[in-house]
């Protein structure tokens, strides 16, 4: 008898207007951000720290405030895959993957740079979605707290890069 699959749908829309510059892609939300409905909904996910210390403004607290800081400094945020099958939050536990269209993202921002949040964004993105949008990635170290190599000022360091393309 053949097991059913247990595909997990991408539970809420990317984050982007058509002042976005910036996309910064992740791999698939983890369990914490699809109970917020919210991008890196984790409280030991550093992306808030980072961005918030790049464009020089406060932490943002709750979903409107981080809506505001994101599409305020043209930053998009999306993920690379639209469903799959994981347990947990661990990337290397995405199977079976369908990735989403960034079609509708690049004909409405001007998207100047894709970056992704970490190697399997990167990976994903590469291998599913470089193709079909004719645009390479930068891929920037993740700001999981599973990557414990990077400290939040290390990270601020290396993620400087997005500054070019927000001024």
């Amino acid at each position: 008898m053949e097991k059913v699959k247990n595909s997990i749908m991408h539970p809420f829309p990317p984050l982007y207007n058509e002042n976005s510059r910036i996309l910064i892609l992740g791999s698939f939300p983890s369990v914490k951000s699809r109970e917020a409905m919210f991008f890196y909904g984790h409280p030991q996910n550093r992306f808030w720290k980072v961005i918030s210390s790049l464009v020089k403004e406060e932490a943002p607290r709750s979903i409107e405030e981080k809506r505001a800081l994101l599409l305020k400094h043209g930053i998009a945020v999306w993920d690379v895959i639209q469903s799959c099958e994981i347990k947990g939050s661990s990337d290397s536990r995405i199977k079976n993957v369908v990735p989403n269209d960034f079609v509708p993202i690049l004909e409405t921002a001007r998207i100047k740079t894709i970056y992704t949040n970490g190697a399997t964004a990167e990976k994903y993105y590469k291998r599913y979605s470089e193709k079909a949008t004719g645009r390479k990635c930068i891929c920037l170290p993740s700001t999981s707290p599973a990557n414990a190599r990077f400290r939040v000022d290390d990270l601020i360091q290396v993620w400087k890069v997005i500054l070019k393309d927000l001024n």
